[in-house]
């Protein structure tokens, strides 16, 4: 059992509909929530005005800004803003740091509109057609960049008024210093004021800009709170690198610490081969309260620590929950954070997931008891009701209505229609399954995204997120990633990104003869014993040998694939998979 502050048990209302949907509700209520994140940073700047509330590394130790001196500048540089007259939101093209941090409260202070992008899409040249696409799409009225001779091309692209922490010799304002003189107690911010526009993943289409509201982002800490009292009850301390221009770093974890008046430690690595041991070096310095990461990063965090005492105490000391999100935890994982934590500190953190997307803001379902293992997303959130369309199988359609669910895509008047259902849910075009159908309150388990599915030539159903995890599973070091193919074809193949341990061979025209070929071969034939069914079974592989694009729109800006993009523009590859006689398929 967990040993923390508290947790709220579960509570889920079913309302059975007659056209077959079920509607689950959270029997908890929605408390009241506050109106901007500004008043967050008021509250803390007067009741705790000391604490440190963002840190980030300076030479050997951190660089830090108490809630008092963060409001301060934030008004300092809010007023700047007022007096520039500013007619388009604000686009930020550098990664997570102070600076970031307090323009973004600055401008959310006085009611104006950040848009957070990936820094790859600036650093990248051959991802700046991204950037480009997003400049045109939201028209910013000014950019910054933490550096800008290292973003100059960028700041260029973006040709509009820059400001920079260090500007370099591109000419921009400093944000040193800078200040104005405008009246931001004047400035009217509400819960349906537009805080920031987030670019959702872009995994089968163009992103879309989400409108982010001061309301969805205060409900979501509201409901997150009501379910997790800990938070509240003992202020969290993150060390964490997940970036701001996504929304499970820049509104789930930066506005928990916000809302809570905690402090965020700015982890400038990332679970990289070069960047890994940054982390590592401040996770030893720094003991947090709460961990988020990805799967992949709680596995390297792992192997690290098994080989590291003084990074497992500082690790354990102080830790209430460790929380995964952008794919399942697998289960070995789970077992030796688990294992390591009983004998470290002698009892269990929290380990839990929650689901969401960009337009909820994110959160919609959250597991806020302890769970029997990984892969559960939870129950509905107080305030949210959660539909699901049964396909006749137990595999749901899940859509989602409330508060923290957003209105209107920017700029996007097709697409925010189709986003929502008659009935005013978001399709948000992800599958569920019950735990357990008799009980409502062991939550659901995701079941994949209903847009990567496809049929057979035989007309049989594919679900293709469940056997793309577990065959990134049993490859192993083999495959950086899988895209799962077969529609309109006979047999289930996949196209590899190699890992480590799969670069060596020969490339013939895009395709790797790849040297590991018999090691694949036996690792997704042993995937396949005790499978049935022809859905189910991968019945052929071949190795790519070029790396997915960034600026040709295979890779989001999270680092996911665009599997449609990438299956488009590989259509060749595809018709190799499935050629018997070709040297680089390994049919099984």
């Amino acid at each position: 059992m967990t040993e923390h502050p508290g947790l709220r048990p579960h509570r889920v209302e079913r309302e059975d509909r007659a056209d077959g949907t079920i509607l689950l509700r959270s029997g908890h209520d929605l408390p009241s929530v506050a109106p901007s994140t500004g008043v967050w940073l008021d509250q803390w700047a007067v009741a705790a005005p000391e604490r440190t509330f963002l840190a980030e590394r300076s030479g050997a130790g951190w660089r830090t800004v108490s809630y008092a001196e963060a409001r301060d500048r934030v008004r300092d540089i809010a007023a700047g803003l007022l007096g520039m007259g500013l007619d388009g939101p604000i686009l930020i093209l550098s990664g997570n740091s102070v600076d970031h941090a307090l323009l973004t409260l600055a401008a959310q202070y006085v009611g104006l509109v950040t848009v957070p992008v990936a820094e790859q899409y600036s650093l990248i040249p051959a991802a700046q057609g991204r950037l480009r696409y997003v400049v045109d799409l939201v028209r910013p009225a000014l950019v910054f960049a933490d550096d800008g001779d290292r973003y100059a091309a960028a700041l260029e692209i973006a040709g509009c008024a820059a400001l920079c922490s260090v500007p370099g010799g591109t000419g921009a304002m400093s944000l040193d210093g800078w200040r104005g003189s405008a009246d931001v107690d004047a400035a009217m911010v509400g819960p349906e004021t537009v805080a920031k526009l987030l670019l959702t993943s872009g995994s089968t289409a163009d992103p879309k800009a989400v409108e982010t509201t001061h309301g969805m982002m205060t409900t979501n800490q509201a409901q997150i709170a009501t379910c997790l009292p800990f938070v509240t009850a003992r202020p969290p301390v993150l060390v964490d690198w997940l970036p701001w221009n996504h929304v499970f770093g820049g509104s789930h974890n930066f506005n928990m610490v916000l809302a809570n008046g905690g402090t965020l430690y700015i982890d400038d690595g990332k679970p990289l081969p070069a960047l890994f041991p940054r982390t590592v070096e401040n996770l030893r310095l720094v003991s947090g309260t709460i961990s988020f990461n990805v799967p992949v990063g709680f596995a390297q965090l792992v192997a690290a620590m098994e080989a590291d005492a003084v990074l497992r105490q500082t690790y354990f000391r102080d830790l209430d929950m460790i929380f995964y999100a952008g794919a399942s935890l697998p289960q070995e994982t789970w077992n030796r954070l688990e294992r390591m934590a009983l004998d470290t500190a002698g009892r269990m953190p929290l380990i839990t997931s929650s689901w969401g997307l960009t337009e909820t803001a994110p959160a919609a379902l959250l597991q806020h008891e302890p769970a029997r293992g990984a892969g559960i997303v939870g129950v509905p959130l107080p305030g949210v009701t959660v539909k699901l369309i049964d396909d006749g199988t137990g595999r749901m359609d899940v859509r989602v209505r409330g508060p923290s669910v957003f209105s209107r895509y920017h700029r996007n008047a097709d697409k925010t229609s189709e986003a929502f259902d008659p009935d005013g849910f978001f399709i948000t075009g992800d599958a569920m399954r019950l735990v357990d159908p008799e009980d409502m309150d062991k939550g659901l388990r995701f079941d994949g995204r209903l847009s990567e599915d496809f049929k057979l030539s035989t007309g049989i159903w594919v679900h293709a997120t469940n056997i793309r995890l577990e065959l990134l599973s049993a490859l192993g070091a083999l495959a950086q990633d899988v895209v799962i193919c077969g529609h309109g074809r006979d047999a289930v193949g996949v196209l590899i990104v190699p890992g480590p341990d799969a670069r060596d061979g020969t490339v013939d025209d895009g395709a790797l003869c790849c040297a590991a070929s018999d090691d694949i071969r036996n690792r997704i034939l042993a995937q396949n014993e005790g499978v049935t069914g022809s859905s189910r079974i991968v019945a052929r592989a071949l190795v790519m040998a070029d790396p997915p694009d960034m600026g040709a729109g295979e890779v989001t800006a999270k680092g996911n694939l665009n599997f449609a993009r990438l299956l488009d523009r590989r259509a060749a590859l595809v018709d190799r998979l499935y050629d018997d006689t070709d040297i680089a398929s390994i049919v099984l």
